[in-house]
């Protein structure tokens, strides 16, 4: 059962045909008192509310309804209905707790999609698209950590739906692998999957890589070409790095992320997309929102579900697991036998503090297959330049105390250089760039 509120008859009238046509039962309220009413004696799988109620068009009757169907129906999505112009009060109204919103007038093809996944998400189609713990499809994601175990168990619940994902976390924390399993675990999962790093897409560029164009676009536009939105019809985008975006291009984005329609370079005719999209960055997100360097319509469109990676460090339990996945891995068509770690140094690696995280892990253990024999030691996993005695894993220190003087140690055996830093570490010049200010070593 479906309420819509709002006060206008028209809407009312337009919105229950087009859920009656899908069937959906629904019932009406016109105003604030009518729908509390309702809500009181009634349990519905979603609530459409318009956010003004009088001549005023400040929205404060709404935020105020929404605050109480909160306490009344604290499970239930609420899906917002605001004219284009209040746009800053939706998402106000987001931040109070509603699920989604729609601007007036609104195109009937996404709307009934944003209600079927808020459904959706709510259970009502658990039965019919959920998988089954057996079905879950980890793809090659290794670890037992409750923090990573709760990440996934998120994951099967959202990945049926259709809802927009953010993930965030330092890099080589296993964002896109995270991303993977939440489109081969729905209902997309036949459809493609298309990663974009937006970090390394130009502004010039960003058009014509994301729309496409066609013929004659441009100079040197000798043919059409599709964009990654259009190869990504009917699956899963993944746009990786979301927060390198600059502001004209977020604009581009979001009109696309709330009409799924787009024009190619060149192209004066809308196309539609249906996707579903999911988004990751290492950046704090939050801080550039009121910073104004990211805009927060396109936040609130993005994290609608936030799953936050832990950095390696913090999931010490699952290295024994990861070294033995990595060293399977790197032995495969040598013909070599896998290798032994010896105990001291399975100690010694499960206490690293790991800036590049999984992928920092991983690039030690195949340089350690390739330099090592048959028992590996702390000298195998070291870039040389980078003493294993002096590398910080002291008990008794602080995770960032040990992150500190393990980049201090790479920088000073680096000679200064930034890109063998990096390397080194497994992270990249800008995650290093953060470090370095983060923790006073640029003085």
């Amino acid at each position: 059962m479906i309420l819509i509120i709002d006060d206008d008859a028209t809407v009312r009238m337009s919105l229950k045909l087009l859920l009656q046509r899908m069937g959906h039962a629904t019932e009406e309220a016109s105003n604030p008192d009518e729908a509390l009413v309702k809500a009181r004696k009634n349990r519905y799988d979603l609530i459409l509310m318009d956010m003004n109620f009088s001549l005023s068009t400040t929205g404060e009757e709404g935020l105020e309804l929404l605050m109480k169907m909160r306490i009344f129906q604290p499970e239930t999505p609420v899906i917002l209905i605001t004219a284009w112009g209040s746009i800053e009060l939706a998402v106000e109204g987001m931040r109070a707790g509603a699920y989604d919103f729609i601007t007036k007038p609104w195109d009937n093809r996404t709307l009934m999609q944003r209600v079927e996944t808020a459904m959706s998400l709510n259970g009502e189609n658990r039965k019919k698209d959920g998988l089954s713990a057996s079905a879950f499809d980890r793809v090659g994601i290794v670890g037992s950590d409750p923090a990573l175990l709760d990440i996934l168990s998120t994951v099967e619940r959202i990945a049926p739906t259709d809802a927009s994902v953010l993930i965030l976390g330092e890099n080589g924390t296993g964002k896109e692998m995270i991303a993977q399993a939440i489109h081969s675990n729905s209902h997309r999962k036949d459809g493609p999957f298309v990663m974009v790093n937006l970090g390394g897409i130009a502004q010039s560029l960003f058009e014509s890589e994301m729309f496409g164009h066609v013929k004659g676009a441009f100079t040197g536009a000798v043919a059409a070409r599709k964009g990654r939105f259009e190869m990504a019809d009917k699956g899963t985008i993944f746009l990786d790095e979301i927060g390198e975006l600059d502001m004209s291009c977020q604009v581009k984005l979001l009109r696309v992320l709330q009409q799924h329609t787009f024009e190619p370079l060149g192209d004066s005719r809308s196309r539609k997309v249906d996707i579903r999209v999911v988004s990751a960055t290492n950046a704090d997100i939050p801080s550039m929102v009121a910073d104004r360097t990211f805009r927060e319509d396109l936040f609130y469109r993005l994290n609608l579900i936030t799953l936050r990676m832990p950095p390696l460090r913090e999931r010490s339990s699952d290295i024994p697991l990861l070294l033995r996945h990595f060293l399977v891995n790197a032995v495969k068509g040598t013909g070599k036998n896998i290798p032994e770690i010896d105990g001291d140094t399975m100690d010694w690696l499960t206490r690293l503090p790991y800036p590049g995280n999984i992928r920092q892990l991983k690039n030690m253990v195949e340089r350690a297959v390739l330099v090592g024999g048959d028992i590996l030691y702390k000298k195998d996993f070291f870039t040389p330049g980078i003493s294993p005695e002096n590398a910080p894993v002291s008990t008794s220190s602080t995770l960032e105390a040990r992150e500190r003087a393990s980049i201090k140690e790479a920088l000073e055996a680096s000679g200064g250089n930034l890109s063998r830093a990096s390397r080194a570490l497994g992270i990249t010049r800008q995650a290093l760039y953060r470090r370095i200010e983060k923790y006073g070593l640029n003085n």
